[in-house]
């Protein structure tokens, strides 16, 4: 059996054992099957001369990361006879043609929970960060600059403000809860009451566009399905309060790019700060690059501290010893079972 996983290369962080995530440690996968399958671990995954397309054909499994993804094509589908299982090292799988996993009988899994916490704590970095205005104070220091003004004049306080998800899930919940003690109004966009978030306070507004109109803040915490692409686009974001902050580590696809440059240069939007992007790694001319002072990105990273890539490791190795010995995954971790995707991802 050939085992097939692309991470990316470490570099300087690979020295430390407790980095998995990265070519160099590969997730720990050849010392857990030593003997029991050929493992071949690349950062090389685009392009048909790539290590990734040229060992796929031959390949049972696939790992791969939502931060570092392989993306898995009809086409490539097509290709890949042998292949049976496709793992995600973290949350999120649209790297994946889900329907076409699904007609191929391939089941698909993720480590679901495993950047919970990460992701939650990132997203009230981000909140604070923003109104705090930030980003130009750090800015002045570096280039030995003091302008108080010029910062003090666009920071606020978060007390009294309204702080909203979209999506009432694990990560949304764990958001809520984290600015629990903030004197802040929370609120929630879902379809239907969630029973955590109604017990810990959080307020439901199922009309999206009365939700948006209240948040000073709004954090994106849903998968990218097709429903969800381009969610928040020049329409959506112009329902949100002008001036008010824009918070994605979800999917970089759920919003539109354009939009939101847009939306930043006639002040719609006050700050937009994001761990993920359309395309990953982005080209050069991403509208999003050069991070202007109220455009923070970062090369998603907020689910991957060194407690996630242990939980993430945990979790792989879980499944494959699982899948070894014709046992199932945790339900919570499917995608794509037995030709059936996930009403979530839907």
């Amino acid at each position: 059996m050939k085992i097939l996983a692309v991470l990316p290369q470490g570099g300087k962080a690979a020295k430390s054992p407790r980095y998995v995530c990265c070519q160099e440690n590969g997730l720990g996968l050849k010392e857990l099957l030593k003997g029991r399958a050929d493992v071949i671990v690349t950062s090389d995954k685009s392009g048909p001369d790539s290590e990734f397309e040229k060992h796929l054909p031959e390949a049972e499994i696939v790992v791969t990361t939502p931060f570092h993804p392989a993306y898995i094509t009809k086409d490539l589908l097509k290709k890949a006879d042998k292949l049976k299982l496709l793992l995600t090292a973290g949350i999120g799988s649209d790297h994946v043609d889900l329907q076409a996993a699904a007609e191929h009988n391939l089941t698909v899994a993720e480590v679901t929970g495993s950047n919970t916490t990460s992701v939650a704590e990132d997203n009230v970095q981000r909140i604070v960060m923003l109104m705090r205005n930030f980003l130009p104070a750090h800015e002045q220091i570096k280039e030995k600059q003091w302008d108080v003004p010029a910062v003090a004049g666009h920071a606020h306080d978060m007390m009294g403000m309204t702080i909203g998800t979209v999506g009432g899930g694990a990560i949304g919940f764990e958001s809520m809860k984290r600015l629990r003690g903030w004197e802040v109004k929370r609120l929630y966009y879902a379809r239907r009451n969630k029973e955590a978030m109604d017990k810990e306070g959080v307020t439901l507004i199922k009309d999206l566009g009365e939700f948006l109109g209240q948040c000073d803040a709004v954090t994106v915490n849903i998968p990218l399905t097709p429903a969800t692409k381009g969610m928040f686009d020049q329409d959506t974001i112009g329902k949100m309060k002008k001036g008010a902050y824009l918070i994605n580590n979800a999917r970089g696809a759920i919003v539109d790019k354009h939009a939101v440059v847009e939306a930043l240069k006639s002040g719609q939007l006050a700050g937009y700060s994001g761990d993920v992007w359309d395309q990953q790694p982005p080209p050069k001319d991403h509208p999003w690059s050069g991070n202007p002072d109220n455009l923070a990105m970062t090369p998603h990273v907020s689910g991957t501290t060194l407690e996630a890539q242990q939980r993430y490791q945990e979790g792989i190795h879980d499944m494959i010893n699982a899948w070894f010995d014709g046992k199932p995954f945790d339900e919570a971790n499917y995608i794509v079972r037995e030709g059936e995707i996930a009403s979530q991802y839907q």
